[in-house]
């Protein structure tokens, strides 16, 4: 065995999760490099090596700031990656050095996770390419561990959210429909929920507020919009 220190780039990754009202969503940036000679296309999380002068949160400020244009979105640091089976693939070396113009041997990754409304998310183009939302049941294979990073980071919502639901409020719209709401518990836990029984628990609710506002423009029935009242749910916690 090689008792020689590691030689080992420090880096984060974010997944920035969203709810598009069907489906849960993740926001990736499109890869283009050259291996072999030949041209590649791939998707990967936002992420970034960090700074020499720089903490890990602010790092992952940095990346999520220069990809949505937004701050003050709350993330969490949940998890770090650093197998060394990470960069097994050597256009994801090769792309990286490029990109960050040094060499790269191993990398180890903070994940943070952040839950956004998709409706308020701005992409820009970060690191040259295009930000793009991607439903999280149908991700291609991704570069670097960056599937296996959103799977746990999927893990981490549905654990914090067994024991604190608020969380999921943050994926939602401001105003919501309860039919809404049935379906992000359905896709975050991956069950089927009745429909009439969970109308019924939610309005029971006290921070679930029903608005004088419903739905427009729309063939069925118009549904009841509703909010989530922050105070109301922390008082419930007492």
């Amino acid at each position: 065995m090689d008792n020689s220190l590691a030689k080992i780039h420090l880096s984060v990754d974010c997944t920035v999760l969203g709810f598009n009202g069907n489906r849960l969503e993740v926001l990736l940036i499109r890869r283009t490099g050259e291996e072999g000679g030949k041209e590649f296309h791939d998707m990967k999380l936002p992420g970034s090596l960090i700074l020499d002068q720089e903490e890990l949160d602010d790092a992952a400020r940095r990346v999520l700031t220069e990809l949505t244009g937004l701050k003050n979105i709350p993330l969490q640091q949940f998890r770090a990656f650093g197998s060394m089976s990470r960069t097994k693939d050597p256009k994801d070396v090769h792309w990286l050095e490029r990109a960050q113009q040094a060499h790269v041997t191993r990398i180890v990754t903070v994940a943070y996770v952040a839950l956004v409304k998709i409706g308020r998310t701005i992409t820009r183009d970060l690191e040259g390419s295009e930000a793009l939302w991607v439903p999280v049941d149908a991700l291609p294979q991704l570069a670097f561990d960056h599937n296996e990073i959103i799977a746990a980071a999927l893990d981490h919502l549905r654990n914090g959210a067994v024991t604190d639901p608020s969380v999921l409020y943050a994926l939602l719209p401001r105003k919501f429909t309860v039919t809404q709401l049935r379906t992000l518990y359905e896709v975050v836990f991956g069950v089927k929920l009745d429909a009439a029984n969970f109308y019924k628990k939610m309005t029971q609710m006290p921070y679930v507020v029903a608005l004088e506002e419903r739905e427009k423009g729309v063939a069925h029935r118009a549904a009841r919009y509703f909010r989530f009242d922050k105070n109301a749910y922390n008082k419930t916690r007492l």
